[in-house]
């Protein structure tokens, strides 16, 4: 089969594009909305950019031409949280995905707790046990999407997600997003090395 953007539906390419591009972490972004109201929502087109400086990404796709409460909130504050969601938390992550109206708080909706942050208003997921406290790095328009760059100012790691000071896959148990509502658990880890190059000739 050979598929070709421009002849295909876009929600036909969105489809077959989730369900390939797989398992995608899921960034739990909770803000500060209006009225001091808070908001957590997930999203999957989310990635690591740099590590110096600190830069993650997330797409944020319109609904039905208008733009998500997410979107709506971190442009007014210029910061939010990126939370990372474990296999306990699946359930209420799913429910926290549902199309509320923008009065509805999430938390008080799927009995997540919210966490004054260190540096930023937005607040974390108390439950999350890997937040991310973000600001606003830069937008780019992608069409029907938003491309949100964050800088993160302030990690929050839980020490029982630790194994001697680094985060220990096995016990975050880190949920991925697949297509539909199909949802993937990292359980198994598969060590392999990487080669050792040694430099070329003249290179440090």
């Amino acid at each position: 089969m050979i598929l070709d953007p421009k002849t295909l539906p876009p929600s036909a390419m969105y489809r077959f594009m989730i369900r390939a591009i797989v398992p995608r972490p899921i960034a739990f972004i909770s803000t500060l909305g209006e009225g001091g109201r808070f908001n957590v929502a997930p999203f999957s087109f989310f990635c690591g950019l740099s590590g110096e400086p600190p830069l993650l990404g997330i797409s944020i796709n319109a609904r039905r031409g208008t733009l998500k409460d997410t979107l709506r909130h971190l442009r007014a504050t210029g910061d939010f949280v990126v939370n990372v969601v474990g296999e306990p938390l699946l359930e209420k992550m799913v429910m926290a995905s549902g199309e509320w109206a923008a009065e509805v708080d999430e938390f008080q909706l799927t009995g997540l707790t919210p966490v004054p942050s260190d540096l930023v208003r937005a607040p974390r997921v108390g439950e999350c046990p890997v937040s991310f406290e973000c600001r606003v790095h830069r937008e780019m328009d992608l069409g029907t999407t938003t491309f949100v760059v964050g800088e993160i100012v302030r990690a929050h790691v839980a020490e029982s997600v630790l194994t001697d000071g680094q985060v220990d896959i096995t016990k975050l148990r880190p949920i991925g997003r697949l297509g539909g509502d199909e949802y993937s658990i990292v359980r198994d880890v598969v060590h392999v090395a990487r080669p050792k190059v040694p430099p070329a000739a003249g290179q440090a």
